[in-house]
């Protein structure tokens, strides 16, 4: 959320960054309410001096036995008139709140400015692609063949999208989500292990709704959701609190089981492992005082860690600096990073990197305090680690062999067991 002095002093800027990310916003209506709001409080903070006024005329006047009745009175005209305009206070405040809500984050001047993704810039690349000296397989057959993925009976059980990892299919993943997890602990970010049934605040506070609902799955008769990110719980667990900015940075590392619908992407990936309804996954998420300049250098840390994960894995990938109308609403700065699957012929987002500035922090009201005892908000970041099956795609893809067999990354072989996977 955008604080509402900042967009009414930076108005242009506020509505080109919302051109520009593909919104609409109802500025006009914002800042007539603004204005209303503005007007009904200082009406409200003179009728409230009136009544302390009167309120202490008449504890005088009780004092000195004078009669006190013209006071009382006024006294409780002054209370049904103040009932009233904080009743239209709230009415203000709570529809003012809701369209802040619908306001986008202004992206940084070095972020491209672009309507979708064919605006987004290419920052670096790493690793060679592979050649093979035979028709390479797609990541379905493999994991068929080698009994890796069970998509029938995941459908069966659980619907589209679902499906069992088998096998060294379900050994890898445990060993790519440990290997990431352990790696990012071992840098000094706290573990956690986070829920994945939310309330709602945290989904407004991170920024996923009021825009992303339909990717949301909802568990109405409790009113709870489940969360696509471990961004979600984490970015939301200082929410509310005050803190001391001697313990800031807090980075974490967290493991969640994630949930999404899907909704907006009828058609697309509809086979195999790239688009999933549940997958895990282990997420970085960073806390810090709103120092622009560190938040940015943290910004490339999150996506340094994340580079080496899949420096780690020698899968070979590119980092994208996201343009503004495919960065997403509450960002600032955003990297994607993709890896090769040679089976789309192309690059396929694994990690998304983020710099949100305090407008998460404000939505969910996380301040500090300075050493010189002021209250500011804080700024937030994230990037994904390493998420699966997703992973899977790229290792199945990039590490096959003639015979239909897959070579297992070096740093998972003692985790899986075994070097080479082999058909059975």
């Amino acid at each position: 959320m955008l604080d509402i002095k900042f967009i009414r002093e930076n108005l242009e800027k506020v509505k080109t960054a919302a051109k520009n990310k593909n919104r609409e916003v109802d500025f006009e209506k914002l800042l007539d309410l603004d204005e209303k709001h503005r007007s009904l409080t200082q009406e409200v903070e003179k009728v409230r001096a009136e009544r302390n006024v009167i309120s202490q005329q008449r504890t005088v006047n009780s004092k000195q036995l004078t009669d006190n009745s013209e006071q009382r009175t006024k006294g409780r005209e002054l209370k049904e008139q103040l009932k009233r305009l904080e009743e239209g206070q709230k009415k203000i405040t709570e529809e003012l709140n809701l369209l802040l809500l619908t306001v986008p984050n202004v992206p940084h001047e070095s972020v491209p400015v672009g309507k979708d993704a064919s605006g987004n810039k290419e920052v670096a690349k790493w690793g060679n692609l592979p050649k093979f000296d035979f028709p390479p397989k797609d990541h379905i057959t493999l994991a068929k063949d080698l009994d890796l993925v069970d998509f029938d009976r995941g459908v069966k059980v659980g619907g589209f999208r679902q499906y069992f990892l088998k096998n060294e299919g379900a050994l890898l993943e445990m060993a790519v989500l440990t290997h990431a997890y352990r790696k990012i602990a071992k840098k000094g970010y706290i573990p956690l292990v986070a829920p994945s049934i939310v309330k709602e605040f945290t989904l407004l506070g991170n920024g996923q709704f009021p825009w992303g609902r339909e990717e949301v799955y909802h568990l109405e008769k409790d009113n709870m959701y489940l969360a696509g990110t471990a961004e979600v719980p984490v970015t939301a667990y200082f929410s509310g609190e005050v803190l001391d900015e001697r313990i800031l940075p807090k980075k974490f590392v967290a493991f969640s089981s994630c949930f999404r619908r899907e909704a907006g992407s009828y058609g697309k990936d509809t086979k195999g492992l790239y688009r999933l309804h549940q997958f895990n996954k282990v997420e970085q998420v960073i806390v810090t005082n709103n120092e622009e300049k560190q938040s940015l250098e943290f910004l490339e840390e999150l996506r340094k860690n994340s580079e080496e994960i899949l420096q780690d894995l020698e899968l070979p990938y590119r980092v994208l600096l996201m343009c503004t109308g495919d960065m997403g609403e509450p960002q600032v700065k955003k990297y994607d990073i993709e890896t090769w699957m040679p089976s789309r012929n192309a690059y396929g987002e694994t990690m998304s990197d983020s710099f949100m500035g305090d407008f998460q922090a404000r939505r969910l009201n996380i301040r500090y305090r300075t050493g010189k005892n002021v209250l500011q908000f804080c700024h937030t970041l994230n990037n994904t680690a390493i998420a699966s099956p997703r992973i899977l795609i790229a290792i199945f893809e990039n590490c096959q062999r003639e015979d239909g067999s897959i070579t297992v990354p070096k740093v998972l072989q003692d985790f899986v067991g075994t070097d080479v996977i082999t058909k059975r």
